[in-house]
């Protein structure tokens, strides 16, 4: 029981720097988190992104979050399901905004990520990651909309930005 506990512990946090590599565009990051032959499936009504290879996954991944863009990605509610010493399975409950200066919009929503995890040399990967949404909403920006700080838009840390 305490074997299986750590990697659902060691999954759990795989998977929020998955969220951390997004929000920040830490592509690095991401490659030490996907497998390298890892798989996704985004799914909402206007959309369906199936990607396969974790570098076409951070490829389309980067297209999105870029300086024209700040993202917020809240993973919550895991259920991790250890299937064996090397394979798992995970649901997680997603709370997302994005906020695109391309088009002045902002996006909120949530969806549901299913995942499935293997354990490659030692250290457990997401395998395959996708979800589907329950809602998205995307509005205009508001006429004064006042952003403080975009870390994608500057260098570390973070620096103040007008829009």
């Amino acid at each position: 029981m305490a074997l299986r506990l750590e990697d659902i512990e060691l999954i759990q946090q795989q998977k929020h720097r998955y969220f951390r590599a997004l929000d920040r565009a830490d592509w690095d990051l991401m490659r030490t988190v996907l497998a390298e032959d890892a798989t996704t499936a985004y799914i909402a009504e206007t959309y369906r992104h199936e990607l396969q290879g974790r570098e076409n996954i951070i490829a389309f991944l980067s297209q999105t979050m870029n300086p024209k863009g700040v993202a917020c990605h809240i993973g919550r509610h895991p259920e991790i399901d250890v299937l064996s010493d090397t394979e798992a399975e995970g649901k997680w409950y997603l709370t997302d905004m994005y906020i695109d200066f391309r088009d002045d919009t902002i996006l909120r929503g949530s969806a549901i990520y299913s995942d499935r995890y293997r354990k490659i040399e030692g250290a457990w990967r997401i395998q395959h990651t996708g979800y589907t949404r329950i809602y998205e909403q995307v509005e205009p920006l508001p006429e004064h909309f006042n952003l403080t700080t975009h870390y994608l838009a500057g260098a570390q840390p973070p620096i103040a930005t007008a829009r």
